[in-house]
């Protein structure tokens, strides 16, 4: 059983995800975002055993260092985006400062891989490797409930004009992977509301269902 709680944080509401297993006190975040004082105030008694990260675009690593720091715990990371959670100009922060400025934190300690598979809080979170809107950009797949980053939304895909986004990529990251597990997939995207992926099939006008 996964319980998923959601934090919208910073300037471009990115969502942050608290999950917890069986045990109560034991957590996984996903993409600590900017201004994460209401995630850290939330996560204050708990033992987080990991932070996972879809991507490494700013407003997804806005809150990785405080986290890190508050919490001991480790950071994953697709190796493609290895450098980019140092380099200001690949993870887009040095391109919109007026939205906080240069963003940085330490280098991930583990590296994610397509197919490999995590045990965390008493759960398996598979490891999709969903490039398009990032070279490095993943899903994690839990049971029926899709992490999915900036790669799909409800009707609606992740821009693909930022460093390293290709087009042709994220549509075959879809087709190929995503729109191939069940319909009753629940698909949590980086921004905005949930989806599921027979939604996503019959309505997204990006990438229709084949």
């Amino acid at each position: 059983m996964l319980r998923v709680e959601t934090f919208n944080l910073g300037p471009l509401q990115t969502n942050a995800y608290l999950l917890r297993g069986e045990d109560d006190l034991k957590a996984v975040v996903i993409d600590p975002g900017m201004n994460p004082a209401a995630l850290l105030r939330r996560v204050e008694h708990l033992h987080i055993e990991a932070i996972l990260l879809t991507h490494a675009h700013f407003d997804h690593i806005g809150g990785v260092e405080e986290l890190r720091r508050l919490k001991g715990c480790p950071v994953y990371l697709h190796d493609l985006e290895a450098d980019w959670l140092t380099e200001p100009k690949h993870n887009g922060s040095a391109k919109w400062t007026e939205l906080g400025g240069p963003i940085t934190a330490s280098p991930a300690e583990f590296a994610l891989a397509e197919g490999q598979t995590l045990s965390l809080i008493g759960n398996e979170f598979k490891v999709l490797h969903t490039p398009g809107h990032s070279p490095g950009s993943v899903s994690f797949l839990c049971g029926k409930d899709l992490f999915a980053g900036d790669v799909l939304f409800r009707e609606g895909v992740g821009r693909t004009d930022l460093y390293g986004g290709r087009q042709g990529d994220l549509v075959d990251s879809i087709r190929m992977k995503l729109y191939k597990l069940p319909d009753e997939t629940v698909v949590y995207p980086g921004h905005g509301p949930r989806t599921k992926i027979g939604h996503e099939k019959a309505n997204n006008p990006f990438v229709p269902g084949l």
